[in-house]
């Protein structure tokens, strides 16, 4: 068993660990190490699940509850905005109040959480429980982060955390196949009904199998003001990410919203350089390669999320596909998350995660391009080649910025070094859709017009044009009822061309950002605290 240390908070020095809370030894299952891993699992795969189960949910939910456009995005965005706000704050529980107490709080409320949504009869009730799942799956995904670094030992973690990133990836890219079965045979409800029965396992798993563990130096108090200035500055870019689609990036809206958060995010930094216990100690930020993990973790989201968000409009708008075809076109992605995710974890194990990270981001580069170079009539042969590579590209990143962040903070910063793991992904997500979204948007305007004229087509008026340049963005043809079959024609290949222009673009702008996040990774170094969390189970 490797030998334990836990290093205070500036990284001067090593002190003696200390004993788990309960001061008992893990004995058979409780706290063993492999099976707190498939504990935790089960836990994160509900909120992971979540994040795209549900948008298969959206149209139906739509027609049963008589819902507007703007009121589904909400069962996304809603769920989206408290996951983001509160995933460092929540982390910052762990810390203080135990991994393990926070996990089970977390899995709880969620699922009941996900059982009263199934039972709302309103849009509303809807979406004030999709808020509480994900304040709930905030407090779940960071204690999970936790107990896996408390529990497992330096040269097992990357292996653990390879596992762990393979249940998000899988249950990331599953959630769309599921989300249709179940929505096709059953009903929207079952969606969110499946998360009850997840989460009673994951509740008598982690009762009979998680121990807590308390580090020396945890925190005793709370930076209420700290809390308050973070959580106003995250909300306001976050929503500014959220509304600039509809906004728009010049509108003066947008840029307050975004200047209310710089200022914020100051106000924050500033406060945490007085205040004796800070939420986050400014010190960890000395960690370049900590540093360096958050940001290839939010260049990786901004080019993976912001480019599969047009992929599944690709897929289902242009070619044609169900939902379920186009998750199971997906496969490749998912299937090679699920065998590179582990395998990444034992080679930075043996040689530690610079090179697996600078190599994954360059293979999602070049997938990235691969993906610009997708046509209309492109077969399902090349299309798994581009998403296989993506897939390969992935793993180690996921797996290796983890293990850069959480390994290189202290044990008793480990909670927030999850959520500040958890919250860039959130965060560069956003921007991916945001940015890329803009960039489609500004190249499909441009073209649109162009290709329309240059097809014959008879010209639009400036709202017409505006209103099939909104369909075109998610490659949908703006085909008026009783329009001549031969017009219908010439107006799906303008607005599939025009389509796959934009994507192209856009898939072009996240290569780059791939391309910048492998100058990232060189930065990286395995983490210098992961001794800490030298398990106390049985390996």
């Amino acid at each position: 068993m490797t030998s334990q240390t836990t290093i205070d908070t500036t990284g001067s020095g090593d002190k003696a660990p200390a004993p788990p809370s309960d001061g008992s030894p893990a004995t058979g299952l409780r706290g063993h190490p492999w099976f707190t891993l498939i504990t935790v699992a089960v836990g994160v795969m509900m909120v992971a699940l979540d994040g795209t189960i549900v948008a298969i949910a959206n149209p139906a939910i739509q027609k049963d509850l008589g819902a507007t456009f703007a009121q589904v995005q909400w069962i996304t965005n809603g769920y989206f905005l408290a996951l983001a706000v509160s995933l460092i704050t929540a982390g910052k529980l762990g810390d203080r109040f135990g991994h393990r107490q926070t996990f089970l709080i977390g899995v709880v409320g969620f699922a009941v959480a996900s059982g009263a949504i199934g039972l709302s009869s309103s849009i509303g009730l809807v979406v004030a429980f999709r808020v509480l799942q994900g304040l709930f799956g905030a407090l779940l995904m960071p204690a999970a982060l936790g107990l896996l670094r408390a529990t497992f030992p330096a040269d097992k973690l990357n292996m653990a955390i390879g596992i762990w990133g393979m249940v998000i990836g899988a249950s990331t890219a599953g959630g769309p196949i599921l989300g249709g079965v179940l929505v096709e045979h059953v009903n929207w409800q079952s969606v969110f009904f499946i998360n009850v029965p997840v989460g009673i396992l994951a509740v008598v798993l982690g009762v009979m199998i998680l121990l807590d563990h308390r580090a020396e130096n945890a925190p005793r108090s709370f930076d209420i003001l700290g809390i308050a200035l973070l959580s106003a500055a995250m909300f306001c870019l976050v929503w500014a990410l959220i509304k600039a689609p509809e906004w728009g990036w010049g509108d003066g809206k947008t840029w307050t919203f975004i200047a209310v958060s710089v200022a914020g995010f100051a106000l924050f930094s500033f406060w945490e350089t007085k205040v004796k216990e800070p939420l986050i100690p400014l010190a960890l930020f000395r960690s370049v390669p900590l540093s360096a993990g958050v940001v290839l973790m939010v260049l990786m989201a901004i080019a993976f999320m912001g480019g599969l968000f047009f992929v599944t409009f690709y897929l289902q708008n242009v070619h044609g596909m169900s939902p379920i075809d186009a998750g199971l076109h997906l496969l490749p992605l998912t299937g090679m998350m699920i065998v590179g995710s582990p395998l990444a974890g034992a080679m930075i194990s043996k040689v530690g995660p610079r090179i697996p990270l600078a190599g994954g981001m360059a293979c999602t580069a070049l997938a990235m391009y691969g993906m610009s170079t997708l046509e209309t009539d492109t077969g399902s042969g090349i299309m798994s080649v581009w998403f296989a590579l993506l897939g390969l590209g992935l793993a180690p990143v996921m797996v290796g910025a983890t293990e850069v962040i959480v390994g290189n903070a202290p044990m008793e910063l480990s909670g927030v070094a999850g959520g500040l793991q958890q919250a860039a992904m959130q965060i560069g997500g956003s921007l991916g859709t945001a940015v890329l979204g803009a960039v489609m948007a500004s190249k499909v305007d441009s073209d649109l017009a162009g290709n329309w004229k240059d097809a014959g087509l008879p010209p639009l008026t400036a709202a017409q044009e505006h209103q099939a340049s909104e369909a075109v963005q998610v490659g949908v043809a703006p085909i008026a009822p009783g329009t001549p079959e031969a017009v219908v024609t010439k107006i799906t290949d303008v607005a599939h061309e025009t389509f796959i222009s934009g994507m192209s673009l856009a898939s072009l702008v996240a290569a780059g950002v791939a391309v910048v996040a492998v100058l990232v990774a060189m930065l990286t170094k395995r983490g210098a605290n992961a001794e800490a969390g030298a398990g106390v189970g049985h390996i």
